[in-house]
């Protein structure tokens, strides 16, 4: 319950301040380039400390660690609340990033340690059950309290919940101590052993399911015309699946092992692409459905089954760095796929003037670069399995 709070937490913080930036423009007045950094600050912070979170958790303890981030991400909250101009906002959402990367990080740790081995998969689909529900309940709150209560109300709430996450971790985790110190974990170390193809496949299926986010609405509203409503509840399918998933996908990878549930979501997440690609251009928004629903639970087996497999030969003393840099390569991913497949997208609508680019072209950009992210998913599917057939040596 604590460790599924605080992953909440850190998703709710990186999805609500979205939805406030018009009114962050209109209250400082200052340009959307500028408002934006309140958005970007909080990731590159989390990005950048998720390795040093991991490891400072291994040298002083994943409760105490973790608690010292609810403490900053809480302490955080109260500033941005209190912002009286946007620098100062900027400046604290940086300090809440770092924050999240604690909880992140530190969760993810701790769940495997606390959990029993039995169990492990479906730990690991909770988490991914609560982070795909706090990433998509903060627009729908943010969007309920910045016309009762102003842009700060979004801040204002996280700060109670962050306040009781602090108390429940403090009261319910276990103790956490520490029988020496932690041997030095070197990059090289990592990438020489099975956990550095866990994370490549970790990037790419993170740059595809961003994918998704950046290109789908151009697709909905330029290349079919949706309105806003419709557009956002077609949206909403994907995080939704994700929502009922993430257990269910947990518990198979308990009963079936990791192996084969890692290959049976890598499996969906290739056909979904494909079929974003296809389907779409050929029946419209049922084709983009049907393919979202093939698509996302794949998403979930995957976390699921990869979280499990990656930290299942790690010692006690290093799965914080090593949940830190699982999480780092998904952040690298959710960059690339926001950067370099939206760039794919630019080059197939041929401009990057979307608003006055023809819905057959958009329809050409979508095709293209789904095509290339179902191509991804066959090399994770081949890094996969090559490192399937490589010796499991303890890290």
């Amino acid at each position: 319950m604590t460790l599924a709070l605080s992953t909440g937490l850190a998703s709710l913080g990186t999805s609500i301040a979205n939805i406030a930036l018009p009114a962050l423009a209109e209250a400082f007045a200052a340009p959307f380039s500028q408002v934006q950094a309140v958005v970007v600050a909080y990731l590159a912070a989390l990005t950048i400390s998720v390795v040093i979170a991991g490891r400072l958790g291994d040298s002083h303890g994943l409760k105490p660690m973790l608690m010292v981030g609810l403490g900053l991400f809480l302490g955080a909250s109260l500033l941005c609340a209190a912002a009286p101009n946007l620098w100062l906002l900027i400046g604290a959402r940086a300090l809440q990033g770092i924050g999240a990367a604690f909880l992140m990080t530190l969760s993810m740790a701790l769940m495997r340690q606390t959990a029993s081995t039995p169990r492990v998969g479906r730990a690991m689909g909770l988490l991914g059950t609560v982070s795909a529900l706090g990433t998509a309940l903060g627009p729908s709150l943010g969007g309920l309290l910045i016309p009762a209560m102003g842009w700060r109300g979004i801040f204002w709430v996280q700060v109670p919940l962050a306040a009781v996450t602090f108390i429940l971790a403090f009261a319910m985790l276990p103790a956490d101590p520490r029988s020496g110190k932690t041997s030095a974990l070197s990059l090289w170390s990592v990438l020489s052993k099975s956990v550095a193809p866990n994370l490549v496949v970790n990037l790419l299926v993170a740059a595809v399911m961003m994918t998704t986010l950046v290109v789908g609405p151009f697709y909905l509203g330029l290349g079919l015309g949706l309105k806003e409503a419709l557009l956002g509840f077609i949206m909403a399918i994907g995080p939704v699946i994700s929502i009922f998933s993430g257990v269910p996908s947990g518990r198979l990878v308990d009963a079936w092992g990791s192996g084969r549930v890692l290959a049976i979501g890598l499996a969906l997440l290739a056909a979904g692409a494909f079929l974003l690609a296809l389907l779409p251009n050929m029946i419209g928004v049922v084709g983009y459905v049907l393919s979202i629903i093939v698509l996302t639970p794949g998403y979930q087996l995957f976390q699921a089954a990869n979280n499990t497999a990656t930290l299942a030969d790690v010692s006690k003393d290093r799965r914080g760095t090593v949940s830190g840099l699982l999480t780092l390569s998904r952040n690298i991913g959710l960059i690339a796929g926001a950067s370099a497949m939206g760039a794919v997208f630019a080059f197939g609508v041929g401009t990057e003037d979307f608003a006055h680019a023809a819905p057959a072209a958009v329809a050409t950009g979508m095709r293209l670069t789904f095509l290339v992210a179902g191509g991804m998913m066959i090399v994770a599917s081949g890094v996969a399995l090559w490192a399937s057939y490589l010796p499991k040596r303890p890290l």
